[in-house]
């Protein structure tokens, strides 16, 4: 088992496929998009897959596959079954902006895969455009239909926006009275890649809770699971569930066990941490899987505290990625 410096074990991956998207939410890059790396700065799947098996020999047992937009990335659904036949991988998931083709979920459905993860911040689709500069809802929608007609796990995460899209907290809490979905509320975060300047949110978990629980008072609080990245509730009767995530309050750290690639094979061991040790240069320049085995340990066995302390020992002088380059 993979262990870090403060006793904290490691079981779950979050690998990035693509740093490429086909939205433009304005809280994650540019309107013209980020300067995309050449495809041979990214890992193969072949690189991807040698890491993986690495990983699930030192305990990791969860994947999530992140981008970008994954399905932005060809043989997406080949890649997921390599995955899957993975020794010591026992589950397999994705986060999705729900703009692939609707025929991907059944494909993932017959892969056997344990969750997807959509990227939705409106119902509105005006609201929707304006956010993501892409007339994109409709086609979104019916993804999202499409993953409750198939029965698939399924979970809504919403970046909550001041002046942005507040009118939709309570519409998708509603969402979950019919529907057997998980929203979550994520606490909007700085990495923008350079889109627009930070300041410290007004809307933190709280907050949002709060002005949940005002409508919906009753609301039960779920027994969530040691590792949960979320508070999660759920009002009597209703189909579903919420959910908040506090990313930039960063209230979870105490209990992560989240391991982050990027697609161009960079080891975060926090999201707030300047930069990342490079596996794929390591691997080009002929490492062994021994040595592979060794630089994880070493670079967990050093690992922030939390968020707050990565973040002060990030350069002075280095900005916030965009989650995309990271791997949502």
């Amino acid at each position: 088992m993979l262990v870090d410096n403060h006793g904290r074990p490691l079981r779950y991956l979050r690998l990035g496929v693509t740093e490429r998207c086909n939205l433009r939410c304005f809280y994650c890059m540019p309107e013209e998009g980020l300067a995309w790396s050449a495809k041979n700065q990214l890992l193969s799947y072949e690189e991807m897959l040698r890491l993986v098996t690495i990983l699930a020999g030192l305990g990791i047992d969860k994947v999530r596959l992140t981008g970008g937009e994954p399905f932005v990335r060809k043989d997406l659904v080949y890649f997921m079954r390599e995955l899957k036949a993975i020794k010591g991988i026992k589950q397999l998931s994705i986060t999705t902006n729900g703009t692939a083709p609707v025929e991907t979920i059944a494909q993932m459905k017959a892969l056997g895969i344990h969750a997807v993860n959509l990227s939705l911040d409106s119902l509105n689709p005006e609201r929707f455009a304006r956010i993501t500069r892409r007339n994109e809802f409709d086609k979104v929608w019916s993804y999202f239909e499409e993953l409750m007609n198939q029965g698939l796990r399924t979970k809504i995460n919403a970046v909550v926006m001041e002046e942005h899209n507040l009118e939709d907290i309570l519409p998708m809490v509603a969402l979950t009275e019919k529907h057997s979905v998980s929203v979550r509320f994520i606490e909007e975060m700085p990495f923008n890649g350079g889109s627009k300047g930070y300041q410290k949110i007004k809307w933190n978990y709280e907050k949002i809770l709060h002005h949940i629980l005002n409508k919906h008072p009753q609301a039960l609080r779920l027994d969530d699971h040691s590792s949960s990245t979320s508070y999660n509730y759920k009002v009597p009767g209703y189909a579903g569930s919420f959910g908040v995530i506090p990313a930039y309050s960063r209230a979870i750290c105490a209990t992560c066990d989240r391991i982050r690639i990027t697609p161009k094979g960079e080891l975060k061991t926090c999201l707030y941490q300047n930069g990342g040790f490079s596996f794929r240069d390591y691997m080009r320049a002929g490492a062994t899987d021994k040595d592979l085995q060794a630089k994880f340990r070493e670079h967990f066995g050093r690992r922030a505290k939390n968020g707050f302390e990565a973040e002060q020992n990030k350069e002075q002088s280095a900005s916030f990625e965009s989650m995309a380059t990271i791997g949502g």
